[in-house]
């Protein structure tokens, strides 16, 4: 079949829901019966994300819609321009990712008689549509989030992929919506002014990024992962769920997981490989990167890049050992406390809300660092929410012999060991074990918890009432989950919110800051489909996380690999904060006008008391900062665009 177009197309769409003339008073554009979006105000909007595709734009405005596109030309460079329709025009598409099935599906559907006019997988997801409507996207094995706009029926389809590896936003009000794959598209619209949302700033607070559907915008939401909609032209909206992460175990000797791991994790990588530009990997000193990178060094040249920090653990030293083990052409680069912190301010630009994740700004180094060689990469996100990477899924096992006392006895001693104030030898192991799972794990990070954010030295008297506190959004997924064991239900917490709202987040915003496209192989439906039923006992097993991945890795990557413990980007912030940068960043949230929140002597006496060892407080000042940074750009707008830009 040739070449295939495959893009990131970057979607702006404006859809008035006003039939009757009737737009908002403050709106740039006159919307109603035939009127059609200004071509300029959608150009608009696109510029504002001219860096996710730089190499084309396109924009179709036509009745009630306009539609935006930026490209970055991956396959078959010549054809495949967006907005795409079908033949008699019917239908109109913007679409953000990859389908890694076409080949198969354009099969399919050639079979039943459609016929096609390019080689893009873009064009399989409107015949797709035509054919199945919204069940279309069981078919689709890729990442995406995409829009169709049905003239025929007077509505729209958007859906975003399983696990939320693309990401899509959107507004709404009596008489637009307004889609974007970055917020600050939508930002350009008059009608949707910057406001703090304060419930989800208490919620980042806690989780260090704000869960969906929320953003730290008011008005502004995501679409969910594995989520569809149906906007028609009358206004009304239906939001349907079609996909949601299970998992079944089942008992099968521990070999035949090994088998299929293998054989669905090389295919998997085989699909990601497809492309017309240069391409490479990252690579940590973890297995999930290096299985990755193994695969892909066996079937052809492969360039390799890390990144790492000044000190005892620097990541570059074992990728540097496993990038010659595998024979790849390895790029590193060693990042300085300096850089690092001139990069923060770019990297919240980009990531329209705050992610107080200090490795966000390692992949933003890292993505610029690739961006020099290549236009395509494959990482290793998504492995340990599959096979049980995060250290914190053996706490079960370590508190196991605390799991005989009745859970109303556990709550009376938790509350006597909480009020006593001073520490001792195992008080903070009595205390997890005394309370239950559903009130002590939220996902990876817990940075402020529900008491320290009632403090009233924290935030500034009567500037936030109330609020949901942060047990409601982990709260369904434990009541859907109460069938399965410990390990497994945290692994629902963190596929359901922690992957889309930290990992994706920061994978998606970082690489595509550089113009740069990742793809997550083990983000794969397939490769979900084993991880899925396997036992818990082969996800932790031996004191070792992702078990079965190592076991199943065994031969495939350099030995001195298999068995490390998981570090991520170990940033090392906790030293950093015991120099002048401590008060540099101090300062930079004095003048960022948080002040309206938080009371700045509480987060003096957090860095006097990290400098004087008396608790690690460098997570919570983190956070902090970083929310300091995002309402300096994006609600007191003092730093200019043309500052922030890569």
């Amino acid at each position: 079949m040739g070449g295939i177009l495959f893009l990131f197309c970057d979607t702006v769409i404006i859809f008035s829901n006003s039939r009757t003339g009737n737009p908002a008073s403050n709106w740039t554009l006159s919307f109603g019966g035939n009127n059609e979006p200004s071509y300029s105000f959608v150009k608009d909007m696109t510029d504002r994300m001219m860096h996710r595709g730089p190499n084309q734009t396109g924009i179709k405005t036509m009745e009630r819609m306009g539609m935006g596109f930026n490209r970055l030309s991956i396959i078959d460079l010549e054809d495949g321009s967006q907005p795409m329709a079908n033949e008699d025009q019917s239908l109109w598409l913007v679409f953000n990712g990859e389908i890694y099935n076409y080949k198969s599906l354009r099969n399919q559907l050639e079979n039943k008689g459609h016929t096609f006019r390019s080689r893009s997988d873009s064009e399989v997801i409107l015949h797709l549509y035509e054919e199945y409507e919204e069940e279309c996207l069981h078919h689709l094995r890729g990442m995406f989030s995409f829009a169709i706009w049905d003239r025929r029926k007077q509505r729209l389809f958007v859906a975003r992929d399983p696990f939320g590896i693309k990401p899509f936003y959107y507004f709404q009000d009596q008489y637009h919506y307004v889609f974007a794959s970055e917020i600050k598209s939508i930002l350009a619209v008059n009608d949707v002014k910057p406001a703090v949302d304060t419930n989800s700033l208490m919620h980042y607070l806690t989780f260090q990024y704000v869960p969906q559907p929320l953003t730290m915008f008011q008005g502004i939401r995501k679409l969910e992962p594995g989520h569809f909609m149906f906007i028609n032209g009358n206004g009304q909206v239906v939001k349907k769920r079609y996909w949601q992460p299970e998992f079944e175990p089942e008992d099968r000797p521990i070999e035949t997981f090994i088998e299929e791991i293998r054989a669905k994790l090389k295919e998997s990588v085989d699909l990601h490989r497809q492309s017309d530009v240069a391409r490479g990997c990252f690579l940590s000193g973890g297995i999930d990167s290096t299985a990755i990178a193994s695969y892909l060094s066996q079937a052809e040249e492969t360039r390799t890049f890390s990144v790492g920090f000044h000190g005892a653990i620097n990541e570059n030293n074992i990728a540097r050992s496993t990038a010659n083990a595998l024979g790849t052409e390895h790029h590193e680069e060693l990042i300085s406390p300096q850089q690092f912190f001139a990069d923060a301010l770019k990297a919240v630009w980009h990531m329209d809300e705050p992610l107080a994740d200090p490795s966000a700004i390692a992949v933003y180094r890292l993505s610029k660092l690739a961006k020099r060689q290549v236009t395509v990469v494959l990482s290793g996100e998504g492995a340990d929410e599959l096979f049980g990477g995060y250290r914190i899924y053996r706490e079960p096992l370590s508190l196991r012999p605390m799991s005989w006392i009745p859970q109303e006895m556990g709550s009376k001693l938790e509350l006597i060991l909480r009020k006593i104030p001073f520490r001792f030898f195992g008080k903070n192991y009595l205390q997890r074990g005394l309370t239950p799972l559903e009130s002590r794990f939220y996902g990876n990070a817990r940075i402020f918890d529900e008491a320290e954010k009632r403090n009233v030295s924290l935030f500034r008297p009567g500037v936030i009432p109330s609020w949901e506190p942060s047990s409601e959004v982990t709260r369904p997924i434990y009541e859907q989950s109460q069938h399965l064991d410990d390990i497994t239900r945290m692994q629902l917490i963190d596929l359901n919110l922690w992957l889309p709202g930290n990992i994706l987040l920061k994978a998606d915003k970082m690489s595509m800051a550089h113009g740069l496209e990742l793809r997550v192989p083990f983000l794969d439906k397939e490769v979900f489909e084993v991880a899925r039923k396997i036992p818990t006992a082969y996800r932790i097993s031996n004191h070792t996380t992702k078990y079965v991945l190592r076991r199943a890795m065994e031969g495939i990557v350099p030995a001195h690999v298999l068995d490390r413990p998981k570090l991520g980007f170990p940033v090392p912030l906790k030293h950093w904060l015991y120099s002048e940068l401590g008060d540099i960043m101090v300062e930079q949230m004095s003048d960022s006008g948080i002040s309206e929140w938080i009371q700045m002597d509480y987060v003096r006496n957090m860095l006097k008391l990290h400098r004087e060892d008396a608790g690690d407080y460098s997570r919570k000042l983190w956070t902090l900062y970083i929310f300091s940074l995002w309402h300096s750009i994006y609600i007191q707008k003092h730093m200019s665009r043309q500052y922030l830009i890569v």
